[in-house]
């Protein structure tokens, strides 16, 4: 089965309607209200063409001035409780669907928190954000135009379809020959506009991502001249997004004018029968019932005129929620099985014979094996794609491992709490990334237990606060959207101020000083002996300069280790490290 046809599914799926009214339970009142104002307004909207035909049948031909009087009081009555009705029909319909997609939205941000980085590896961001944003605001449709819209129209239909019969069964007769045809019609609408909307949503989520990553990488754009083309393409995206849209107004402007056209035909069937027999029979009583069944007849084709509409909010809604529900139902999380935390971890690390590949059948790590005590400062070293980071997203549980184990104090990762494990261990990035908001929520991160006094004097202890307090606003200042309002330099020092102000027990430094400037590199060498004291550390290196002090040096190349030792033992081996040392050493002293 096609991907389109999967998408297309049921017109009407009752299991994945019955799952998104579990969604309900806990505004049960609401819902039961919404329900009472729906049958309400289905014996309101009747009453008034009843009442209307005893104004012409009674009151205008015995020429009663009261009791014209009174059903018109009466109807206005009726047209008031219609209104309070209908007002309270849809004010909670669509606060019911507002309330609805706010609970499935904090469930599949908290769903998405849990995934493992391999997801988000595979997955666009744009894609992403139009699931959680676009498409549940379309299941919060359902409820505020689609479903309950629907169950309303057809108990209004029914009851009409009652008193018309009760009144006159061979004018009801003439109303239901034409309703066949209209009928028929918005089947042929509702099938081909499902398809069209799916094209539509599949549109908005290309055009979603191309823009959310555009707009994330537009130095690349700008950097190497790819304006014309990066617009060429988002000229082709917009205008398959447009043609997408047009098919749904195509369908629109065909379908409601032969709507509109058929119930004209009922109506001036309706004059024609009804009046001939007022006209034959002298049959004054039959004008009154003429009046009520042209009311009739309009709520009885105005409903089915727009079911085709609210079933397209429908099935949009749906095929919104399957979409959802598909990201809710993905089995992507990290396990927490664990029930093992402590509150101190001295930071003991063991690699054993740990195989690991981001993709199935193509290994990164090939049994690896190796010993940090706590305490200890290790640096890892070797050229890129060698597997150096892997190691660190292993030991923080992003990735699950293929083979082997990780152990911390003795103890197997997959064993602690999760939240246990992270709290422990702090790392900094070269690619450091900043909230668009002030410096003091990037380090605290509204931790609360982190207090601006707390960052302030954590930030003295690693000469952080300089160059904080130079800023305007100092640590109010806002950084902007990924710390733009800043240098390289400066975002690396704030992300070693927020790894020291959590005070880990475990530390890592993943590159942590490449691409910065002479003088950022002073102040994170600083930073760097300070927050590496009394704690397990771990860092990755390209220069070998900022390692030269670590207890030991592990060296690794196309996801094996090849050397381990200090500093001193490995030039001594005049192996792989004492390579990658003449390399940079010499060549800078020639410089």
């Amino acid at each position: 089965m096609s991907k389109t046809q999967k998408e297309t599914g049921k017109a009407f799926d009752y299991t994945l309607l019955k799952r998104l009214l579990q969604f309900t339970k806990p505004y049960k009142i609401t819902f039961y209200g919404v329900v009472i104002a729906a049958i309400s307004l289905s014996a309101f909207a009747v009453l008034s063409p009843i009442l209307l035909r005893e104004i012409v049948n009674t009151a205008l031909e015995n020429k009663d001035q009261e009791l014209l009087l009174n059903i018109i009081v009466l109807m206005l009555i009726v047209l008031v409780l219609e209104v309070v009705s209908q007002l309270s029909f849809v004010y909670y319909a669509n606060w019911l669907g507002e309330s609805v997609i706010k609970d499935i939205r904090i469930k599949l941000f908290k769903h998405m928190l849990s995934f493992k980085m391999k997801y988000y590896d595979n997955s666009s961001v744009g894609l992403l954000v139009t699931r959680a944003v676009t498409d549940i605001q379309r299941i919060g449709e359902i409820f505020s135009q689609g479903f309950f819209m629907i169950v309303s129209d057809l108990l209004k239909m029914v009851v009409v379809a009652g008193v018309m019969v009760f009144y006159s069964w061979k004018l009801a007769l003439i109303v239901f020959a034409i309703m066949p045809i209209i009928i028929y019609a918005t089947r042929v609408f509702q099938k081909a506009m499902k398809v069209a909307f799916i094209d539509v949503r599949a549109q908005v989520s290309n055009l979603n991502t191309f823009v959310q990553e555009r707009l994330t990488g537009m130095k690349i754009v700008q950097f190497f001249n790819r304006e014309k083309v990066e617009q060429e393409k988002f000229r082709v995206i917009n205008e398959k997004h447009r043609n997408a849209w047009l098919k749904t107004v195509w369908y629109n402007s065909i379908f409601f004018p032969i709507a509109e056209i058929v119930s004209s035909v009922a109506i001036g069937l309706i004059v024609w029968y009804g009046g001939l027999r007022v006209v034959l029979n002298n049959n004054i009583d039959e004008l009154g019932t003429i009046f009520m069944f042209i009311q009739l007849s309009q709520m009885l084709f105005r409903p089915l005129r727009q079911i085709a509409d609210k079933f397209n909010v429908l099935q949009m809604g749906m095929v919104a929620a399957n979409r959802v529900f598909a990201i809710l139902d993905r089995k992507d999380t990290i396990t927490n099985e664990g029930a093992f935390e402590k509150e101190e971890i001295k930071g003991d690390i063991s690699f054993k014979n740990v195989h690991f590949g981001y993709v199935e059948g193509e290994e990164v790590l090939h049994g690896i094996s190796f010993d940090v005590k706590a305490g200890e400062t290790i640096a890892i070293v070797g050229a890129t794609g060698a597997g150096k980071s892997t190691i660190i997203n292993l030991l923080n549980r992003f990735y699950e491992i293929n083979s082997g184990e990780i152990l911390v104090d003795g103890v197997d990762i997959k064993d602690y709490k999760l939240t246990s494990l992270r709290d422990k261990i702090a790392v900094v990035l070269q690619d450091v990334f900043l909230f668009a908001d002030t410096i003091e929520n990037n380090i605290s991160l509204k931790n609360e237990d982190i207090t601006l006094d707390t960052i302030t004097q954590a930030a003295q202890e690693i000469s952080v606060h300089d160059f904080i307090t130079s800023l305007p606003n100092d640590y109010q200042y806002n950084v902007k959207e990924r710390g733009s309002m800043l240098s390289s330099g400066q975002r690396q020092l704030l992300a070693f101020l927020r790894a020291y102000v959590s005070n880990p027990s475990i530390l890592i430094l993943d590159e942590a000083t490449s691409s910065v400037d002479t003088y950022s590199e002073q102040l994170i060498q600083k930073a760097t002996e300070k927050i590496t004291q009394g704690r397990t550390s771990i860092v990755i290196a390209h220069r070998l300069a900022t390692i030269k002090k670590a207890d030991k040096i592990i060296v690794m190349d196309a996801g094996n280790i090849i050397e381990s030792g200090s500093h001193k033992e490995l030039l001594k081996k005049g192996g792989y490290y004492y390579n990658l040392y003449q390399a940079q050493f010499v060549a800078d002293e020639v410089a």
